[in-house]
């Protein structure tokens, strides 16, 4: 198993620093010890103009055989498994063998460090890597020199994937199933190379030859940062790096749109994978029992008593009431939560059979798995699960799985945006999704007083990052509704005071057509749908 990495440079910038960020010497023969065989690193030219650095593989099947490695697929299997695991491609196509021993042997080079030279890891310099036999396996996904390209172009690399034929003195046999692959680059780090090819070697061949445990979903993640959740076919590189399980590709497509999302609103994942909050809600916290005075027993005498109230709904409970009579106003019959959260107004839209689409979309993973449970999706009749999907996404980002819907909900999110992002929510939901209603719940900064339990001048909520005033929230609903071609209606929602008001403040808005649509920004490249971090609802 053989593979070579070059670059060029000059007296200035000597083509031979490649000694210094791989760690090895050019003018030495290494040898190490990998878990399947011996590496070995040697330099075929190390010159100030052309420097190569080669690893050569030497593995031995039998070997792996006698150590129970090697199959990555349990025992057993088709009548001639004994028989394969001694006549393979192991010791002469790179695959993830090879994989764990660029690992093995390149690790410094890998995470970028380099303590005798700090300014190397960070240049981009020519680089050209070699691989003489690569497997390339479709198994229907498309396997040969195109999905090479699917891998590496999107990084930046030219690519030249050439099929190996069967046998050249008898081309009527065709092509074999591997490719002579060379990368040429001049825009990629070193560092970068090294982690693309750890995880791209493996997709390649289909199949890893040793057990595929949970924490392969960290290596990937981890040898995939800064590039694999922006790559085009980062699915495909899941599915087939984690040999196909399931429950690993699953966690780590959540995991992978997560960072996505996070990277594209220039925050970190912690601050908006935020959704799921264990904390009492404040807003709930301001229903008591109240005090009587009443007579007991035969003697007279009087004592006091505490009899419980009636329970009072909570302003939670009196906001998903508000939200879908807003819904059933509007006639809508397909409906999008935005910002669903864990799921709790999903719920009560699930028991109302008007309501036969539901999507429900938050940027929180955590969120997102704490609503699949709560709703119990898995538990239910064919027929109602098939109502509810959920999905992952950001509002600031427009969506093209929006589109349609009689109407969306915005129930106690854009409190969680910071207001210069305002405008790319406005636009992604009323002015690219435009579903014909559109209902928006917000605290009522004004009723914070009220709050016995809330400090003063203390949001609601430690991710709000703005609470507004009636008067506020009444001109942004007018300028929303006049900019995008919709008429609002305010309501209020809770107690309403006669000084400060209700605690939460509504906006139902509808289509106007005699209203011109006015776009007062640019659009946000595709992608998906959400708040980031809705509170509890």
């Amino acid at each position: 198993m053989f593979m070579s990495i070059s670059t060029t440079g000059s007296a200035e910038s000597p083509a031979t620093d490649l000694g210094f960020l791989l760690h090895k010497h050019p003018g030495k023969v290494q040898r190490f010890t990998t878990s399947h065989g011996e590496a070995h690193v040697f330099y075929p030219e190390a010159g100030d103009e052309v420097c190569t650095a080669a690893l050569l593989l030497d593995i031995d099947p039998i070997a792996l055989v006698r150590k129970g490695r090697g199959n990555g697929r349990g025992r057993g299997g088709s009548p001639d498994f004994a028989l394969s695991q001694y006549v393979n491609d192991r010791p002469y196509a790179a695959s993830s063998l090879l994989a764990v021993a660029l690992r093995t042997v390149f690790r410094s080079a890998m995470k970028g460090d380099c303590q005798r030279r700090p300014e190397l890891p960070g240049q981009v310099r020519p680089l050209r890597i070699e691989l003489p036999a690569v497997p390339a396996n479709g198994a229907g996904e498309g396997g040969g020199p195109a999905m090479v390209a699917r891998l590496f172009e999107p990084l930046g690399w030219r690519v030249e994937a050439t099929a190996i034929p069967l046998d050249e003195d008898f081309p009527e046999w065709g092509e074999s199933r591997y490719l002579r692959v060379v990368l040429a680059s001049e825009a990629v780090r070193l560092a970068d190379a090294l982690q693309q090819l750890y995880v791209l070697l493996p997709v390649l061949d289909g199949a890893k030859h040793y057990w595929v445990a949970p924490d392969e979903v960290d290596k990937l993640l981890a040898a995939g940062e800064g590039w694999l959740a922006a790559h085009p076919e980062r699915a495909l590189i899941a599915r087939r790096y984690l040999s196909r399980r399931w429950s690993l590709t699953r966690a780590a497509m959540e995991r992978l749109e997560l960072a996505r999302l996070a990277e594209a609103d220039d925050r970190e994942v912690e601050e908006i994978d935020n959704a799921v909050d264990d904390r009492p809600d404040d807003e709930n916290s301001g229903y008591e029992t109240t005090e009587t005075t009443g007579t007991t027993g035969t003697t007279g005498t009087t004592e006091a008593t505490v009899t419980p109230a009636p329970r009072q709904p909570s302003l939670a409970e009196q906001r998903r009431t508000a939200i879908l009579a807003a819904l059933r106003d509007s006639g809508a019959a397909r409906v999008a939560d935005l910002g669903c959260g864990q799921g709790e107004l999903i719920g009560e839209l699930l028991k109302d059979a008007r309501f036969t689409e539901i999507l429900g979309v938050d940027v929180s993973a955590r969120a997102l798995q704490a609503a699949n449970r709560k709703l119990r999706l898995a538990r239910l009749p064919e027929r109602q699960a098939a109502r509810v999907t959920l999905a992952q996404g950001a509002l600031t980002y427009t969506d093209a799985r929006l589109k349609g819907y009689d109407a969306a909900v915005l129930c106690e999110v854009i409190e969680h945006l910071d207001l210069p992002r305002l405008p790319a929510l406005e636009y992604a939901v009323f002015g690219a999704a435009r579903p014909r209603a559109v209902v928006v719940t917000t605290p009522n900064v004004e009723y914070n007083v009220r709050w016995e339990s809330l400090p003063a001048g203390r949001a609601r909520h430690a991710d709000h990052r703005f609470e507004w005033s009636r008067a506020e929230f009444e001109a942004w609903a007018g300028k929303v509704a006049a900019a995008y071609g919709y008429a609002v209606e305010l309501r209020p929602v809770g107690p309403e005071d006669p000084e400060v008001g209700p605690p939460t403040q509504l906006a139902l808005f509808r289509t106007d057509t005699s209203t011109p649509v006015t776009d007062t920004r640019t659009p946000v490249s595709d992608t998906t749908t959400t708040p980031e971090g809705g509170e509890t609802r």
